[in-house]
């Protein structure tokens, strides 16, 4: 089970995909896009920053076939749950 979500360097994906990643997560997040003064490109930049620093994580499931994008704290805490359930 441990194998099955795999990390994904943001660097590695296209420029219009990793944007679509982001827009998906601030609206799954309910950020408002009116805070930044330049909207959902505004989003979109500061969660580049947050990547280039490592605070966001990209992961992709293999099982599922989805990518999304977590913070540090929902990845480290998505993690602990894996290996709770794989000693289950």
């Amino acid at each position: 089970m441990s194998g099955r979500f795999v990390e994904v360097p943001y660097r590695m994906l296209p420029g219009e995909t990793l944007n679509a990643l982001l827009e998906v997560f601030v609206t799954r997040q309910g950020y408002d896009t009116t805070d930044t003064g330049e909207g959902m490109r505004g989003w979109v930049a500061q969660l580049k920053r947050q990547l280039e620093r490592g605070e966001l994580v990209i992961a992709h499931d293999l099982e599922t076939e989805t990518t999304e994008v977590m913070t540090l704290t929902q990845w480290r805490a998505f993690g602990r749950d894996l290996a709770d359930d794989a000693e289950d």
